[in-house]
């Protein structure tokens, strides 16, 4: 087996996640509670408020956190994976898993920049809209049009070779679904997001985070870590410029799949509340490349016994 980590973005929260998680694993226990300790409140609580979870501040420490105590408690049976991977947000639980941050550091970043993202966004409201079709460019070409009359709607997420989210101003995203209609897009979905992430609108918080991780430290790597914002692999080098653009960059996660594909993973893990991830790599890649979510107890039980027999198998 050759595995690569996924690490679920924000988005993927919903209310109740992890509970049967907290209440049957110490592991796991232990790591929510370090970060509760950490951000100053009950994490699990809010996982099971709807309200707060919903709310980028909240969200994103919790995500992180249920990312990182899955990993803490799947321990000794988790081989070393090939290369990691996180949407977004789940940027920074691979950076973690790595040992490129520690744990600590990484919930106390995060906490901070969920509430620059939430502050700004709330300041600067948009619109999202996955744009579903192979023919990329197009929406490349209507947006810069758009762009070029002084809109401000941009690409923001390459999810797959056949999924580009748009953001931007909601106005300008309406007139953008308005000229992708017309020239032939038959299918766009409206996320449920109150902010244009990962788009020019978000650079006060981008701003604010460039502050916020000025002598940070950053820890060499236990294995390659790719980037969203570049679709290649971080380097302790590169790690502060690309955290401080990801914000307002779009992601490139389609390509860094590729990359991982390219590099001989066969097998992807997603870690956290959804799947959305191993549905986007089903898009990706080959029918023969094994894709696995642990979401809850029940997957992780699943995962967890199929990852040491692996191991036995290899030994």
């Amino acid at each position: 087996m050759k595995l690569g980590i996924l690490f679920s973005g924000q988005g993927a929260q919903k209310a109740g996640m992890g509970s049967d998680l907290y209440q049957s694993l110490p592991a796991y226990k232990e790591t929510v509670d370090k970060a509760s300790e950490i951000v100053g409140y009950n994490l699990q609580e809010v996982a099971s408020d709807e309200t707060k979870i919903s709310q980028t501040a909240y969200a994103q420490p919790a995500i992180l956190t249920m990312s990182h105590a899955i990993i803490s408690a799947l321990g000794d049976a988790l081989p070393v994976p090939v290369a990691g991977l996180g949407l977004s947000l789940g940027e920074y639980s691979a950076l973690t898993a790595s040992g490129a941050l520690t744990f600590d550091q990484a919930v106390a970043i995060i906490k901070d920049r969920g509430a620059y993202m939430q502050t700004v966004g709330d300041a600067n409201p948009g619109k999202m809209v996955a744009v579903m079709g192979d023919d990329q460019k197009l929406v490349e070409n209507v947006l810069a049009t758009l762009q070029s009359e002084g809109k401000k709607v941009y690409p923001a997420n390459y999810n797959t070779f056949a999924q580009l989210v748009i953001g931007g101003v909601a106005a300008d995203v309406d007139l953008a679904v308005e000229k992708l209609t017309e020239a032939g897009i038959q299918r766009m979905v409206e996320l449920p997001v109150s902010g244009a992430f990962h788009t020019p609108l978000l650079k006060d918080a981008a701003t604010q985070l460039a502050t916020r991780l000025t002598g940070e430290k950053f820890n060499s790597f236990k294995y390659p870590v790719y980037s969203n914002t570049t679709g290649d692999i971080f380097t302790q080098d590169t790690l502060y410029d690309t955290l401080t653009q990801q914000i307002i960059s779009p992601t490139y996660f389609a390509q860094a799949v590729q990359n991982m594909l390219d590099l001989g993973v066969d097998t992807f893990l997603e870690v956290g509340p959804s799947e959305t991830l191993v549905k986007f790599v089903k898009k990706i890649a080959p029918k023969s490349v094994k894709r696995y979510a642990i979401t809850d107890l029940e997957s992780f039980n699943t995962v967890r016994d199929m990852l040491i027999a692996e191991g036995e198998e290899t030994k």
